[in-house]
C-alpha cells in the first residue's frame, strides 16, 4: 500500500508541537502508529481524547477537582489536535472542536490559576476568549494572545503557563477564521480590527490594568500580533513567534494541508481565491510603524515560515528588538521550547514593569 503523504507529513512534522502542548509522547506514538490514512486522524485522536475525558470524570466524581481539571485540559488538547487541520471533513472536525471547547470549559474553574470564558462584542456578534489571572494580584497587566491558522484557545495552556507566575494575566481569544470565530468570520489580514475589540473589552474590566497590555502571537498569530502593534499604541510590548512577514509570498511553498485550511478558514471558494486572500496578510509598509519593544522567535529549520521573515521583521521595526533565532528549531521552535518560553515571559514581564 502506498503511504498516505498527508499522514506521513503529519507524523514527521507535528510531533514536537503536540508533545510540547500537552500530548503524552506515548499517546502520540500509539495513535500515529495505528493509522494507515489521514482520513482516520480525527477519529483516532477523538477516541484517545475520550479516554482522558473519562479519567477526568472519574476524578470529578471523587471530588478530586484539580486532577479532573488537569485531565479535562488534556482531553481538550487531544480533541483539538484531532480537529485542527481536518478541514476536508467538516462534520468530524466540528464535532471534535466542540468537544475540545467543552473539555477546556470543564477544566477552567479548577485550573491553577482558574480561567473565565469571556464574550467580546465584535461586528454585531461575539468573539470568545479565555481570561486567566495570576493569584494575589489585584489589577495585573494582561497579555493578549493571538492564535494561528490551526491553533485555538483550547491549545494554549502550555503557552499561557509561563506568564501567570510572573504576575501577568493572559487573554487568549479565537479571532476571525480561528476556533469558534471560524464559523462566523473569515480570516482577515487587517487583524488590528479584532484586536481593537479585545483591547476595548479589557478597558471595561476593573480587574485588569489596561495601561499595561502586551501582545503575543504564535505562527500566523506571529503575523497578527505585530500587525496589531503597528496600529494600536495601547500595546506596550509584542512577542511574535514563528510568524510570516508576507503570507501571500510564501503561498506556493506552504504545506498542502496548510493551504487547504487557509482556503476553508478564509471562506474562499477555491485555491485561486485563497491565494488572493493570502496576499492581504502582509507587514510590508507596516513593520516600520511598530515602535513598541518586540521579541521575535523563529526556528532556522522552519518549513512553514522562512527564517528570513523573522530577520526582515527585526530589521524593519523602529522600536527595540530582540531576535531569537533557534538554529536547530522547527516551526515556532516547538522542538526547543525550553529555549524561548520562559525567556520570552521574562522579557514581557520586564517590558510591562513587573
Amino acid at each position: 500500500m502506498t503511504p498516505d503523504p498527508r499522514l506521513t507529513a503529519a507524523v514527521s512534522h507535528w510531533g514536537a508541537r503536540l508533545v510540547a502542548n500537552g500530548v503524552a509522547l506515548t499517546d502520540f506514538e500509539d495513535i500515529t502508529k495505528s493509522l494507515k490514512s489521514y482520513d482516520d486522524w480525527c477519529r483516532a485522536w477523538s477516541e484517545r481524547g475520550a479516554v482522558h475525558e473519562s479519567i477526568a470524570r472519574e476524578a470529578q466524581a471523587k471530588g478530586k477537582m484539580l486532577t479532573a481539571a488537569e485531565c479535562f485540559q488534556r482531553a481538550g488538547v487531544y480533541y483539538h489536535f484531532g480537529a485542527f487541520l481536518f478541514v476536508h471533513d467538516q462534520a468530524q472536525m466540528r464535532a471534535a472542536h466542540m468537544k475540545a471547547i467543552a473539555c477546556r470549559q470543564a477544566a477552567l474553574p479548577n485550573l491553577r490559576p482558574p480561567g473565565e470564558r469571556v464574550a467580546i462584542p465584535y461586528l454585531g456578534k461575539t468573539l470568545y476568549g479565555i481570561l486567566r489571572k495570576p493569584p494575589g494580584v489585584a489589577k495585573p497587566p494582561v497579555v493578549v494572545m493571538a492564535v494561528g491558522l490551526d491553533s485555538t484557545k483550547e491549545e494554549t495552556d502550555a503557552y499561557e503557563a509561563p506568564f501567570h507566575p510572573r504576575g501577568m494575566a493572559t487573554l487568549v481569544f479565537d479571532g476571525p477564521g480561528q476556533g469558534e470565530g471560524q464559523y462566523d468570520f473569515p480570516i482577515r489580514g487587517d487583524y488590528e480590527v479584532p484586536v481593537k475589540a479585545v483591547i476595548d473589552y479589557i478597558e471595561t474590566r476593573d480587574d485588569l490594568d489596561a495601561g499595561r497590555i502586551g501582545m503575543w502571537g504564535v505562527s500566523l498569530g506571529g503575523y497578527y500580533a505585530p500587525r496589531a502593534a503597528a496600529h494600536d499604541t495601547r500595546i506596550k510590548a509584542c512577542i511574535a513567534l514563528g510568524g510570516p512577514f508576507d503570507w501571500g509570498a510564501a503561498w506556493d511553498t506552504l504545506p498542502a494541508l496548510t493551504r487547504l485550511a487557509f482556503q476553508v478558514r478564509s471562506h474562499a471558494r477555491d485555491e485561486t481565491q485563497a491565494k488572493k486572500n493570502a496576499q492581504t496578510l502582509s507587514l510590508a509598509g507596516l513593520a516600520g510603524r511598530i515602535t513598541c519593544p518586540i521579541y521575535i522567535v523563529n526556528g532556522r529549520h522552519d518549513r512553514v515560515v522562512p527564517p528570513g521573515d523573522a530577520e526582515r521583521l527585526a530589521r524593519e521595526v523602529k522600536g527595540p528588538v530582540e531576535l531569537m533565532m533557534v538554529e536547530d528549531g522547527n516551526h515556532i521552535a516547538n522542538n526547543r521550547a525550553y529555549r524561548w518560553r520562559s525567556q520570552s515571559a521574562d522579557w514581557m514581564a520586564d517590558q510591562l514593569r513587573i
